[in-house]
């Protein structure tokens, strides 16, 4: 994804970010702004991240925050990356969400509140929890070490 056009973006800046729909509206594409802050879904099985098993970190495409390690990540067969704890507990919040006839619990970044997906308590051990993410709201990127191990395995021609 590319962030040139959003100036909150930043993997190493940890302060909130508080901007009104129409700033967001003006620096993110429609989709993501859709999910982000329409609280929209994906369709299931359409996210890159769904069948993605690369090491590294995903972080919040909106704000650029660090929200899961790839160790936590596991195939729950939802349709949706599937996680089992946040990198940190102030990297996500929590709020009730009874939309739909439904009681679940939304997810949001810690750093801009956007709309990531929402955790249910059927997830595997340790924490028993599944976090079902939106993959249009995630931006990845490869472990150091793992990428130096790949370009030492596979150099260039």
């Amino acid at each position: 994804m590319n962030h040139t056009n959003n100036p909150v973006f930043s993997k190493t800046d940890t302060g909130k970010v508080a901007l009104s729909n129409d700033e967001w509206k003006k620096i993110l594409s429609p989709e993501v702004y859709h999910i982000a802050r329409e609280k929209g879904t994906e369709r299931p099985y359409s996210s890159k991240y769904e069948e993605f098993n690369d090491i590294g970190t995903y972080y919040c495409a909106v704000c650029g925050n660090a929200l899961f390690r790839s160790d936590t990540k596991f195939e729950s067969g939802c349709g949706w990356p599937s996680f089992y704890e946040p990198i940190s507990k102030s990297s996500v919040i929590y709020e009730a969400d009874n939309s739909y006839g439904m009681r679940r619990t939304e997810v949001m970044c810690g750093r801009c509140k956007s709309h990531l997906g929402h955790v249910f308590d059927d997830g595997p051990k340790p924490t028993g929890l599944r976090y079902c993410i939106n993959g249009v709201v995630l931006d990845f990127e490869k472990a150091k070490e793992a990428e130096k191990k790949y370009d030492a395995e596979h150099p260039q021609s």
